[in-house]
């Protein structure tokens, strides 16, 4: 496979240096892409990068992932107007172990193959260096001119974007992951960093520093940034970024966040975040032009990235989930669902909190229904409904309109779904 073909059908290379495509024919090259640490998960944000490092392998070379403990003790200027927090080193080493979980599922790390995935951390090269050492030996390499007509910087200091202004700290970022790239070139024989659109000048300063200290010729490929098909940003929701940890994005808003993509943003989204071959995304999109309604693109899109990210078993629960609101799920699926994908599935809809003990004791719908949940507005609308098969509880109708509601409706030990003809959901919640 020729990565920089592969890159290109996909639509995943905004710049590259000149030679980079002959290096790549020419022998088996290490390449490196830096993961910021600050958190102990990936987010969708993550996974362009992520995905060029998978096609890298594929392609026959080498990926390393760098974690970005030093730097990211300091905070990457680019792209943001203010600057961050910084975390100690502790809380940086359990990132990076749960990144590199997270990794494996898209990298072959363990493997004798030669182009075996690796993870450095950049923390381990620079937390020895002296501040004049620094400054003596990485320092001089690069005038403050040549920082100073960076995109990132200029746009910092020129207060560009509600930008408050820059400090030393964040003006030597591209120094230091300059040096990450002397690092690497030099004991790792690496020849290539790939990355964001948004990181070409931090990327180019490094090949420019290779170039003064070695002599070595050195290369930069970069992705475009993603957006959506309305020019938002990829990746946040309402609530927040979809991330790869279940913790913090369960399986089923993960899946529901791809399947829930425009048509346009599907057709972009599948060639960038799977690894399907060309002709079978070809065909995909054909399939969406003729019968755009069922979603065929978006439907593989979220099949193929939920079982990369998560399990088979994870893919198969969230689209069991996504057929009891939207199709005709049995009783014995809601049950099988665990609470947070339960809460997750009937987020939004109308709650109401009754007495775990009365529910145990066992109370006549009639009046769980109306008096002390006010699902329905009077017992006479309920009965005509349960008689004309309108009410279900836990996807089950019911028959009898003297029910009696006990303990064993209680889904998860706690909830009760109600359904009140097609589309009109409650949940009981007894506490």
């Amino acid at each position: 496979m020729n990565f920089v073909e592969e890159l290109k059908w996909r639509g995943m290379i905004q710049d590259m240096t000149p030679g980079t495509e002959e290096q790549l024919k020419k022998e088996m090259t290490s390449a490196y892409l830096g993961i910021d640490p600050t958190a102990d998960s990936l987010h969708i944000g993550h996974l362009v990068g992520v995905m060029m490092l998978r096609h890298f392998q594929r392609s026959g070379h080498k990926p390393i992932a760098l974690i970005g403990g030093a730097t990211g003790m300091i905070g990457d200027p680019s792209g943001k107007s203010q600057e961050r927090v910084l975390i100690d080193e502790e809380k940086l080493r359990h990132n990076q172990e749960c990144i590199k979980k997270q990794l494996e599922k898209f990298l072959d790390f363990n493997s004798n193959a030669e182009n075996a995935a690796e993870l450095v951390n950049n923390y381990d090269w620079m937390k020895d260096f002296t501040f004049l050492d620094f400054i003596r030996n990485v320092g001089k390499l690069i005038t403050v001119n040549y920082m100073m007509s960076k995109d990132s910087v200029k746009r910092r200091f020129t207060g560009e974007n509600g930008a408050d202004g820059m400090s030393f700290t964040e003006f030597s970022y591209q120094l230091l992951q300059g040096y990450d790239f002397v690092h690497l070139n030099s004991t790792k024989n690496c020849k290539l960093q790939l990355g964001g659109a948004d990181q070409w000048g931090n990327i180019t300063t490094g090949t420019e520093m290779i170039r003064k200290v070695t002599g070595n010729e050195a290369f930069a490929l970069t992705c475009p940034l993603i957006t959506k098909a309305d020019g938002k940003k990829f990746g946040k929701t309402e609530s927040g970024n979809v991330w790869l940890d279940k913790r913090y994005t369960s399986p089923y808003k993960f899946y529901q966040f791809w399947l829930n993509v425009s048509d346009d943003d599907a057709e972009k989204h599948i060639k960038i975040f799977t690894s399907l071959p060309k002709d079978e995304i070809d065909a995909l999109i054909e399939e969406q032009k003729a019968a755009p309604h069922l979603r065929p693109l978006q439907k593989r899109l979220a099949q193929e990235i939920t079982v990369m990210v998560h399990s088979q078993e994870d893919y198969d629960a969230a689209v069991e989930a996504s057929n009891i609101l939207f199709g005709n799920a049995t009783s014995e699926s809601l049950k099988k669902l665990d609470e947070e994908t339960l809460l997750s599935v009937f987020e939004g809809v109308p709650q109401f909190e009754v007495s775990l003990d009365e529910i145990k004791q066992g109370v006549k719908m009639a009046d769980l229904f109306t008096d002390k949940a006010s699902i329905f507005p009077s017992k006479g609308e309920l009965r005509k409904l349960v008689q004309g098969g309108g009410v279900s509880i836990n996807k089950e109708k019911v028959a009898d309109y003297d029910t009696t509601i006990d303990g064993s409706f209680l889904l998860n030990n706690k909830y009760i779904l109600v359904q009140k003809g097609k589309k009109n959901y409650f949940l009981i919640i007894a506490k």
